[in-house]
């Protein structure tokens, strides 16, 4: 793999697909530092009006001459295929290229603490919840997150050079071109099945991520993870683990929560007590969240009363849990879980927030991912009293393996729970419409589009 020489401040990034969310903010880093910086996309958006405004040059849309003769390094997705005009291109000039993932793990090198949040869920809200807490104790960190945090109005912040954080993707192994000095590992759950033999490459991929630390750093890990030692099988740093009691080096005790679901607790570090925690995002899942995110602050040398403190003013990112306001007295939540395990713990949270009916608007996400946990799924979502299923959002694919959301609602059905789906939002708005009462809660939910669903009642 090509290694960047950053010392050289001409070297010029060409970034194909710049206005990915996560691209932009590399290049907004590279800009932020003084780099000659070019890109490419499919078309305007927000994002590369921002970076032309920062000093890119970019190029709509994608095509071979955008390839210059004064690019050194090219950066580009995994949403770039080889048949790309400009990948074509750079190949065929034997020009240097790296991913994304290679890129910024050769970025995570340039930072005294380098810190990467892993899991197959919880992995934007721990970032944010870390980097809150570094932002609270003005240590000026670089971030790169997978949401858009309302603090930093958007996922990317530019900061000093002694603490980066960001999340590490397991999907197509990506995070194993990382170079973190601490990690953290939400938890190991059976996903990207498109890419993943069975959970057991999955606890070989995590097991491998870890093995990227150095003796020196600190894998935090959940320690009630099944199967926890083939995932931390020969490591041979500093292991930190949390979970609900005592016998875990970061746990929480006497534990409460209000009419919105949110918890409150009390935070403990072994033998110390940090604080009283009183969290703003509902749900048991992010009290252990907010453990991960403690147990990395304090090995960053943050003090408690600033863990405390953004912990329990932490409000969430876009798209988890969130309130996006109300509709002739229904209740609207977004929330972006797409994974069965992701879909119980939000609906758990939901059924502690004060409500007479429960409706959850699913969108599936993958054709991939439906089939291969089609029960799993029903299972979860009949934690709603009513359930309504919109089409499955492919993302990137294109085959549907003969897998749709009335196979889901059939399934849901031979649970003795009621499924609608309907193969259009203005359906699915339609019938909500006409059959959700004041005092309901409603939420939208799945990692595709059906935002759009909520949003356009509340237009209304």
């Amino acid at each position: 793999m090509y290694n960047v020489d950053f010392s050289r401040k001409n070297t010029h990034f060409h970034f194909i697909g710049i206005g990915g969310i996560s691209m932009s903010g590399l290049a907004e880093l590279l800009l932020s530092e003084g780099y000659p910086v070019s890109g490419s996309d499919m078309a305007k958006s927000e994002l590369t009006d921002y970076l032309a405004g920062k000093g890119a040059k970019i190029s709509f849309p994608q095509a071979a001459d955008n390839i210059t003769d004064d690019i050194d390094v090219v950066i580009y997705t995994a949403a770039i295929h080889e048949d790309n005009p400009e990948l074509k291109e750079v190949r065929k000039r034997d020009l240097p290229a790296l991913t994304r993932a290679e890129f910024l793990g050769q970025i995570m090198k340039q930072y005294r603490i380098p810190a990467a949040v892993a899991g197959t869920h919880g992995k934007t809200t721990t970032t944010s919840m870390l980097s809150e807490i570094l932002l609270k104790a003005d240590s000026d960190p670089t971030l790169s997150i997978g949401g858009i945090l309302p603090s930093i109005g958007g996922n990317f912040r530019v900061g000093g050079k002694d603490f980066f954080v960001t999340e590490a993707c397991e999907y197509t192994n990506s995070f194993l071109s990382f170079f973190p000095k601490i990690a953290i590992i939400l938890n190991v759950d059976a996903d990207h099945l498109d890419f993943f033999k069975d959970i057991d490459d999955i606890r070989n991929s995590f097991n491998r991520f870890a093995h990227l630390l150095p003796k020196d750093g600190t894998l935090i890990i959940n320690g009630e993870i099944p199967e926890i030692g083939r995932v931390t099988a020969g490591i041979d740093c500093e292991i930190v683990k949390y979970g609900t009691d005592a016998g875990f080096d970061y746990y929480p005790s006497d534990i409460s929560y209000n009419s919105s679901a949110c918890a409150e607790f009390t935070l403990h570090h072994g033998d110390s007590i940090l604080g009283r925690v009183s969290l703003k995002v509902p749900g048991e899942h992010n009290i252990g969240n907010a453990c991960a995110a403690a147990a990395a602050a304090v090995r960053m040398g943050i003090e408690p009363e600033y863990i405390i403190k953004a912990l329990s003013e932490f409000h969430g990112t876009d798209r988890r849990f969130q309130h996006k306001g109300e509709m002739n007295g229904v209740t609207i939540i977004d929330d972006y879980a797409h994974h069965p395990t992701e879909i119980r713990a939000s609906l758990e949270a939901a059924k502690h927030c004060d409500h007479k009916t429960l409706w959850c608007v699913f969108q599936p996400h993958t054709y991939t991912r439906t089939k291969a946990l089609l029960k799993e799924f029903a299972e979860a979502l009949t934690l709603a009293d009513k359930v309504v299923l919109a089409k499955i959002y492919p993302a990137r694919e294109t085959d549907d393996l003969g897998i749709s959301s009335g196979d889901l609602a059939r399934e849901i059905r031979e649970l003795g729970h009621d499924a609608c789906y309907f193969d259009s939002f203005e359906k699915i708005e339609k019938f909500l419409k006409e059959n959700c009462i004041h005092g309901d809660l409603l939420i939208t939910m799945g990692a595709g589009d059906v935002y759009k669903i909520g949003e356009s009642l509340l237009e209304e």
